[in-house]
């Protein structure tokens, strides 16, 4: 077994390291979700922190680590009777992102349940992470299907496998741990919600803390064991303390005055439900266990709410994650003083480098990397951009709105999502096969079908069907996929007035709210002057989408043909990644191709090669004025696809635009 990086031995990230031991401490706080760029330590520290927990007391033989002290009664390799157990590590459990659904919550046997009653179970990840640590490494890429799976087993404590009438139930209680890079797309809201605590991690941009990472690092890799010999002492003063804090922990008093303040932080907030009242009251209560205190101050309440709170308060996708640490202080002092006296606050500090207290650095701020928002509404007057002649600054979306799918016809193979129509492992059967590889969804109708012409000669006596393995059927199902969506957005002259820009950039901030919920892909192509650039390359990421165009400047010609042309080389190139997933362009523009000779004619030949692809497609019509030429209707018809206004863009006015889609590309 490889020896791992030694969780004191890691550089700076003291709210990640802070985080972690806190949920060590105390496992009810719900666990960690890990947010930062590419290589800042996220799943060093994470895979360090199981050597840090104390062992746990399990029953011998039981492959499901049900406790002595209190056996599940519904072990599948029970009924255990209480006492003694044997002792074994805490173990952290990996789920990767492309695990299949029998590897997470286990496999039946359904041959053998269907020809002998027997309920033959293999365990999966859910059960080996009971009473230890499931880490998901790039959480936000798992799958839906999986996504829901684990939503049930962290809202119930338990695991359910059913199989055409066959159950079996088991306990699945586990600390969640997940780390995620933004810029590879967000969590689904529900899953977000169920990690305790969150922390942003990013680079060190000191050059002194950079070079003892690296110092220490290529230490690790030329010989593992020694390097974690030398900070052996101090890991062994971190597990201690960790022993110590659990238990301090049930002797923590959290008074009136801590809670009265927890629930105002969380009422001024506006965050959902009551969970995260719940996890800042446990956090705080932690914290002071690792302080080594039994009185839960006003500074434990704030350093909670940095953690449990900035991704609760999040009210639309494309809201950063983070709190206004201003209004949190002024909420603190507010309800300040009401209950509890302060009792002396000299605790032990942070053991092993791990501060008790809140973050010391300021950290990447709210706004991510997108920049400073122009300040300008629409109607007012444009700000110097200091680019080329004739450019303006970005203008604001408008407000976005709720639209209807936009879906590719046909049936597809792409990953699983929620836009259009594919044949997928979830969804209603749509039918049997013979299965290539190993059963996932059993036909039963199709398999006792096809097993009872063979009873009398298999020699069958009793009640029971004698079923083979070359009688299982598979069952075919029709689901949902996800798409690319590919936006292929006019930036030019003609789309430059402030009010017409700010619109048509809320509808395309409405059709990727839209994306985000229908887990697609997405790509935005921007085209302005004399060429088209990618100003997105496909990604996850519908955030990085929303911040692209929120500072797209507007000017200059339009060079239609050329927008056309880079979007069709995106999907080629995109194809040969990802040659499932099927592609939707929404090209949005007033139809207007000028520079270069004959642009219009230009612009309908590159059109027609998205058509000779059979690529689905629709132009979003952007001319306004009592006077229209029609040219984004010619520029669909063009592509074979369908042209829509602005305001048949809401949900209330596009019922009948898929159908249209449909019916054009049949």
């Amino acid at each position: 077994m490889s020896t791992p990086f030694p969780f004191t031995a890691v550089v700076g990230q003291e709210d990640l390291r802070l985080a972690l031991l806190l949920n060590a401490v105390s496992p009810a706080v719900g666990g960690v979700l890990v947010r930062g760029e590419k290589g800042t330590a996220k799943s060093t520290a994470v895979r360090a922190l199981s050597a840090l927990l104390p062992e746990v007391a399990v029953v011998p033989g039981c492959r499901f680590s049900c406790d002595p002290a209190a056996p599940d009664p519904s072990c599948p390799d029970g009924p255990h009777e209480a006492g003694n157990g044997g002792m074994r590590p805490s173990r952290m459990v990996e789920l990767p992102v492309g695990a299949s659904e029998d590897r997470l919550v286990g496999a039946l046997d359904i041959e053998r349940a269907l020809a002998e009653g027997v309920k033959a179970f293999e365990p999966g990840l859910l059960a080996d992470a009971h009473r230890g640590i499931l880490y998901v490494d790039e959480v936000n890429l798992l799958h839906d299907h999986l996504v829901d799976l684990l939503l049930d087993a962290a809202a119930m404590g338990a695991s359910y496998v059913e199989r055409e009438g066959v159950s079996v139930r088991h306990a699945s209680k586990f600390l969640l741990v997940g780390t995620m890079n933004p810029e590879e797309g967000e969590l689904r809201p529900q899953l977000l919600d169920r990690f305790g605590l969150t922390v942003e991690v990013a680079a060190s941009r000191e050059p002194d803390q950079r070079v003892e990472v690296v110092r220490r690092r290529l230490a690790y890799d030329d010989d593992p064991a020694g390097f974690a010999a030398r900070w052996a002492d101090e890991e062994s003063a971190v597990r201690q303390r960790i022993v110590a804090a659990r238990e301090l922990l049930p002797s923590v008093r959290l008074g009136d005055g801590a809670l009265r303040q927890i629930a105002a932080t969380c009422a001024a907030f506006e965050v959902d439900g009551m969970r995260a009242d719940i996890v800042m009251a446990r956090t705080a209560t932690a914290l002071a266990a690792w302080a080594g205190r039994t009185d839960v101050l006003a500074e434990d309440v704030r350093q909670a709410a940095l953690l449990a709170l900035p991704h609760r308060r999040r009210r639309n996708p494309f809201d950063a994650p983070g709190l206004d640490e201003d209004k949190l202080d002024e909420t603190l002092e507010e309800f300040s003083g009401e209950g509890d006296e302060d009792p002396d606050p000299d605790g032990p500090g942070g053991g092993g480098g791990q501060p008790p207290s809140g973050p010391q650095d300021d950290g990447p701020q709210a706004d991510g990397d997108s920049g400073a928002q122009p300040d300008a509404g629409d109607g007012g007057e444009p700000q110097a951009s200091g680019a080329g002649s004739g450019e303006q600054s970005a203008a604001r979306a408008s407000e976005p709105f709720r639209t209807k799918v936009l879906s590719v016809p046909g049936l597809g193979d792409g990953a699983a999502g929620r836009r259009s129509r594919a044949r997928t492992e979830h969804g209603r059967t749509t039918g049997a096969r013979r299965p290539r590889g190993a059963l996932t969804k059993l036909h039963l109708a199709a398999t006792v079908q096809a097993a009872a012409p063979h009873q009398r000669a298999r020699g069958r006596t009793g009640r029971g069907l004698v079923v083979r393995r070359d009688d299982l059927r598979q069952a075919t199902r029709e689901g949902r996929e996800g798409n690319l969506v590919l936006f292929v957005v006019d930036a030019s002259g003609s789309m430059a007035a402030r009010q017409r820009m700010s619109a048509v950039k809320g509808a395309v901030l409405s059709l990727l709210l839209d994306a985000y919920q229908r887990r697609d892909k997405v790509g935005l192509v921007t085209f302005r002057g004399s060429a088209a650039e990618v100003a997105l390359p496909p990604t996850s990421s519908v955030d990085a989408a929303a911040a692209r165009l929120e500072t797209l400047p507007t000017g200059g010609r339009t060079p239609l043909a050329a927008g056309l042309l880079r979007a069709h080389e995106v999907l080629r190139v995109e194809r040969l990644r990802d040659p499932a997933r099927r592609a939707l362009v929404v090209v949005v523009t007033d139809g207007r191709a000028t520079g270069g000779p004959e642009p219009v004619a230009l612009a309908g030949r590159a059109a027609r090669l998205f058509a000779a692809d059979g690529v689905a497609s629709v132009v979003v019509d952007c001319e306004s004025g009592p006077v229209r030429l029609g040219l984004a209707g010619q520029l669909a018809g063009e592509l074979e696809g369908t042209a829509v206004t602005l305001d048949e863009l809401r949900a209330d006015s596009i019922a009948g635009l898929v159908k249209d889609v449909q019916r054009r590309a049949a």
